[in-house]
């Protein structure tokens, strides 16, 4: 259970992240996807991180330190990424950003790809997963906005994404679900992350 959370640090690069031993746990999606508000629903903060209408406001590597003491972790909001209307030059930099991250930072325990449930299966989501796949890096798939399409829109949309994924993937990553108005696969995603900490010995 989350009981506080706060911001820390924002980075433009991994080699200036905090130094600590925490075990830290990402979130990053396509712009537009709802990152800010999951973050904010999952721990009960709607000022946490910074919403905005107009995608592809974050733009560095923000650390907040969830619950202080013996039960503390970080949860870090990454830039996302593939917004059209950034100029190819900050995309450039922000996936240099991003891969540096993903590829050097010991503390990241698992990453959590953000995808919109409302649509077909996306190359540049595909391709991500693909990379991080390729690299070994541990992540999680979690379905957003999932308030935002009917019960069996949702189904057919995700068994869908499923079964694109199982034409390259011998298994699928663990999958999420979420609505951050309604508050919805909000605690299983937390009750994951507790359970990973619990196996780390945190």
């Amino acid at each position: 259970m989350i009981h506080t959370a706060k911001f820390v640090i924002s980075n433009p690069d991994v080699a200036t992240c905090p130094q600590s031993n925490l075990p830290e746990y990402a979130f990053i999606g396509r712009s537009n996807v709802g990152k800010s508000s999951l973050i904010n629903a999952i721990c009960h903060n709607p000022k946490l991180a910074k919403t905005s209408q107009k995608p592809g406001k974050t733009l560095l590597i923000n650390h907040f330190l969830v619950n202080e003491g013996a039960d503390a972790w970080h949860l870090v909001d990454l830039p996302g990424y593939g917004f059209a209307q950034t100029g190819q030059k900050q995309r450039d930099k922000l996936r240099v950003m991003i891969d540096r991250y993903c590829l050097m930072r010991q503390q990241l325990v698992n990453l959590f790809v953000l995808i919109d449930c409302r649509h077909e299966p996306q190359k540049i989501d595909l391709e991500f997963m693909e990379w991080l796949g390729e690299n070994e890096v541990p992540f999680s798939i979690v379905f957003t906005k999932a308030d935002k399409v009917g019960k069996g829109r949702l189904s057919e949309n995700i068994d869908n994404y499923k079964r694109t994924l199982l034409e390259t993937w011998e298994e699928l990553p663990t999958i999420f679900i979420t609505s951050a108005e309604k508050k919805e696969g909000t605690e299983e995603l937390v009750n994951y992350i507790e359970s990973i900490n619990a196996d780390l010995g945190k």
